[in-house]
């Protein structure tokens, strides 16, 4: 499966590889979807919760009608309402009073099964958060709710007893393990399909030395720096691999280029 925007970085060439979280999620988004639940995928920035997520929902069923909802600030139920309105594509103006504007919204709900991704659902409060749980709670809608976003996430809903309740699946995605670096990093990019398997597990080990403290300091303008077994920063690291092979006129990479792939991330080694 090709993807020629690997999160954040425009890379040519790089594939959506079939890890252990994406496959989990496939089978957890699937069930959601079915049971017209609610599901909660949560775990560091970086890890390729929104792309697994993004790949999985793109094979559902044909007609399923799926609206991604993204929030930056912590919205209130009012903020909450208006991007629905958007996401559903309603006519007309937003009504100006609550009680009418949940009425719309329910009635949209209402005509037909509907799957709704929150992306970056760590920004979420507990308000916006009890809104969702509001319409999903009316007998006449027919919504599925996928909460995705970082460990911020995960505990706000937690305490949410009355949603927390509600949430049929928690899928935590943490970051690769060596072994699943060894294997899915030759498939994730041809830069690394005939790469020496040390030569990878050096990269991994020397590609960052931060932690989750760092990646959560540095989301907002660089997305986390070279973190062991982190896709998107695969993905940087890969497109200054290619630089640098394209300008030495190398055929494989090798330990000077990683050298200064990794200055060019801030991480000299």
């Amino acid at each position: 499966m090709s993807a020629t925007t690997y999160q954040y970085v425009d890379l040519p060439d790089a594939a959506v590889v079939t890890t252990r979280a994406l496959l989990t999620a496939r089978e957890n988004i699937t069930d959601t979807v079915a049971a017209r639940a609610m599901m909660c995928i949560h775990g560091g920035a970086g890890f390729g919760k929104t792309l697994a997520v993004n790949a999985c929902l793109r094979e559902l069923e044909p007609g399923e009608d799926v609206r991604k909802i993204t929030f930056r600030v912590r919205p209130t139920a009012r903020a909450v309402r208006y991007e629905l309105f958007t996401a559903l594509d309603l006519p007309g103006e937003p009504p100006r009073h609550p009680f009418e504007f949940d009425r719309l919204l329910k009635t949209a709900l209402a005509e037909r099964p509907r799957t709704f991704l929150v992306d970056e659902a760590q920004w979420l409060s507990g308000e916006a958060f009890e809104y969702f749980r509001y319409l999903w709670d009316d007998p006449s809608t027919e919504l599925a709710i996928i909460f995705v976003g970082g460990e911020g996430c995960h505990s706000v809903l937690r305490r949410e007893a009355m949603l927390s309740s509600r949430i049929f699946i928690w899928q935590h995605f943490t970051r690769l393990t060596p072994a699943e670096v060894a294997e899915a990093i030759p498939l994730f990019h041809p830069v690394w399909s005939d790469a020496d398997a040390d030569l990878i597990a050096f990269a991994d080990q020397h590609a960052a030395h931060g932690n989750f403290r760092n990646w959560a300091r540095l989301t907002g303008h660089v997305r986390q720096h070279a973190a062991h077994g982190n896709f998107r920063n695969w993905a940087r690291l890969t497109g200054h691999v290619r630089l640098a092979l394209a300008r030495a006129n190398r055929p494989r990479a090798d330990t000077d280029v990683l050298r200064w792939a990794f200055s060019r991330l801030g991480t000299p080694i």
